[in-house]
């Protein structure tokens, strides 16, 4: 499964049923297991760890040095989950001495040239698309799709079940369930698509939908609409993950949506 023509440590620690094509270079401390296939001149540098049954196409390089002035050679890791698809030419750097690590989770698709730097955790069913930048110490939550060209700003956090049109710029803090589109990034409804696809029933749509109105339709501020979501509506998975976002925003959320 190993050919000749790429180049393997002899500290790597490869499954034996890892598929491993032509001019491959695989560097020490590198751990890929079970039912994994790495194309052709793809780059596997220190520190990366790859699950079972992933998918690396030509051209990748995981693994390289965090593109970030502070890094000082600091032993750190890249952490690729399982039954994950990395495409043509995706660059993902390991962490620093930040969070020590970079991790993308499983089951996701990262798109051709797309870039994932150094620190960003990801989480599982993600979709970044090709040519898509996230830049240090973003963190991406579940079942987020990502469309082209989208760039994506340092420390900033996307929501779970997020869908962010194409060439969007992201320097705000994206909350969950919503779609984000034109410039600068706003809020344009909620992923109601998306939420149907992953079985949410149409009640709870709209309770996601009627958190939104206070947060972004009826001309409040966040403060005081986080209040008025606590006092006026009932309990419940999505409403308190919305409010703890909305609350533990650092760059704070992006903002509304008004038409010209």
């Amino acid at each position: 499964m190993k050919q000749p023509l790429a180049y393997v440590h002899p500290e790597a620690k490869i499954a034996d049923n890892v598929v491993i094509e032509p001019f491959v270079t695989i560097d020490k401390d590198v751990v890929i297991e079970e039912g994994t296939r790495i194309g052709s001149n793809a780059t596997i540098l220190e520190g990366t760890r790859i699950g079972k049954n992933c998918n690396v196409f030509p051209g990748a390089v995981i693994g390289a040095v965090p593109q970030d002035l502070k890094y000082r050679g600091e032993k750190t890791t890249v952490e690729i989950g399982n039954n994950t698809t990395i495409r043509e030419c995706v660059t993902i750097n390991r962490g620093t001495s930040a969070k020590g690590k970079t991790i993308v989770g499983d089951n996701c698709l990262l798109m051709a040239y797309s870039h994932i730097a150094h620190d960003c955790v990801l989480g599982n069913n993600i979709i970044v698309g090709n040519a898509s930048q996230i830049a240090g110490e973003v963190v991406i939550d579940d079942f987020a799709i990502l469309s082209g060209l989208v760039a994506v700003h340092q420390f900033v956090h996307i929501g779970s079940h997020v869908m962010i049109s194409g060439g969007s710029l992201v320097r705000k803090d994206v909350p969950p369930f919503v779609k984000a589109a034109r410039e600068p990034v706003s809020y344009v409804g909620v992923n109601s698509i998306g939420l149907r696809r992953r079985e949410y029933s149409n009640e709870k749509i709209r309770e996601i939908q009627d958190v939104y109105r206070y947060l972004y339709q009826k001309g409040m501020n966040n403060f005081a609409a986080i209040e008025a979501i606590e006092a006026e509506m009932p309990a419940s998975p999505e409403r308190d993950e919305i409010i703890l976002f909305v609350k533990n925003s650092k760059r704070g959320i992006m903002r509304g949506y008004f038409p010209e």
